[in-house]
């Protein structure tokens, strides 16, 4: 059998298959609050061995998109608590995302009395959905010094809120322009005091999460995604020995506070010789995501490249994405009408086999 689904056994990672589900945003959370629709959703797809969830704000003011869930209130835990019940019934695993928007985000989309906030307060290019309609992204208010220190406490409480509704650990969203990569990126973080300026002051809000994180629950719960040289979301590119150093770095501080893995965000800007440095430098587990195929996820933990393999659009549209890949059976097309609209359309409407 392929080790693709083979059980894999990794400290707190005891998993049925070597098989992720990646974390995608589904804007099904009314008031963000999860329901028993998004409960359904997530049962669909537990024949991974290890899901991620949807990014979910640890904050009112990192709501940046309509409808995404938080971790932040009783409402909230309560309503997490029947996916990871349902999930854990079908023997897979299950971690939140936590992820903080930041600038990438829009008032309209926050609770009244909150504003998006940043490392700096240097607005987004583009437009960001509401449910009014596309509208320019707000200018982010600068956090100052108490402001960084709420942002610290809102994800150790919410990592603490999560592992109350019964997920298996966290995952920190330190990709795709949201707020911790923003501090790592020098163009959108022009701080001046200990957050800003060198590569270690940038990755120190990272490093400090993860580090208080993984004191109140546990370094076995807890991941984090990474997209390096990735310019999704208005991140400017920067010089390119830089981001390999940052990223180099991250990764040894993370395996000196022994995470449970890092969540690669694959792209082709990536150079191999930093793709080998993380590899040489993190000893814990590598998840590789985007882009794969069976053939190829399958390669890339034969030759120890990737350790689990993740797959995100094929999980959206095929709830018995596993079973179509062992069967190699054709799978669903995507709804994108209804990839973020409330309801069952385009979420939990998809066929499966009937064998």
């Amino acid at each position: 059998m392929k080790k693709l689904f083979l059980p894999f056994h990794n400290g707190a990672l005891q998993l049925k298959n070597h098989i992720v589900m990646a974390p995608m945003t589904r804007s099904r959370a009314l008031n963000n609050i999860p329901n028993a629709l998004m409960a359904t959703y997530y049962k669909q797809r537990s024949g991974a061995g290890l899901i991620v969830t949807e990014g979910t704000s640890p904050s009112p003011e990192g709501l940046g998109y309509p409808r995404i869930p938080g971790i932040f209130s009783e409402a909230q835990v309560e309503g997490w608590k029947a996916v990871t019940r349902t999930v854990h019934e079908n023997g897979s695993r299950i971690f939140l995302q936590l992820m903080h928007t930041g600038r990438i985000a829009h008032a309209s989309n926050l609770p009244e009395g909150y504003q998006p906030v940043g490392m700096s307060d240097i607005k987004a290019a583009g437009e960001i959905y509401t449910d009014t309609g596309l509208k320019e992204y707000s200018v982010p208010a600068a956090l100052d010094a108490r402001g960084i220190d709420r942002v610290i406490h809102d994800h150790v409480k919410a990592a603490e809120n999560a592992i109350a509704a019964g997920f298996d650990g966290i995952e920190l969203h330190g990709a795709h322009g949201y707020l911790l990569e923003q501090s790592l990126n020098p163009h959108i973080n022009n701080r001046n005091d200990h957050y800003g300026g060198s590569i270690e002051n940038r990755s120190r809000l990272t490093l400090e999460i993860a580090e208080k994180i993984a004191a109140a629950i546990g370094a076995e719960k807890v991941g984090l995604r990474i997209s390096p040289f990735l310019t999704s979301n208005d991140m400017p590119a920067y010089e390119e020995a830089e981001v390999h150093q940052t990223y180099v770095h991250l990764a040894a501080e993370l395996n000196r506070l022994g995470i449970a893995y890092l969540h690669i965000s694959n792209n082709p800007g990536i150079p191999e010789k930093t793709h080998q440095a993380i590899r040489n430098t993190f000893s814990k587990v590598l998840i590789y995501c985007n882009g794969l195929t069976a053939e190829t996820a399958e390669a890339m933990l034969q030759d120890g490249t990737a350790d689990l393999v993740a797959f995100g659009r094929s999980f959206l549209s095929n709830p018995d994405f596993i079973k179509r890949m062992e069967k190699n059976e054709p799978v669903n097309e995507i709804d994108y009408a209804n990839l973020y609209t409330p309801g069952e359309a385009g979420y939990t409407d998809y066929p499966v086999l009937n064998y």
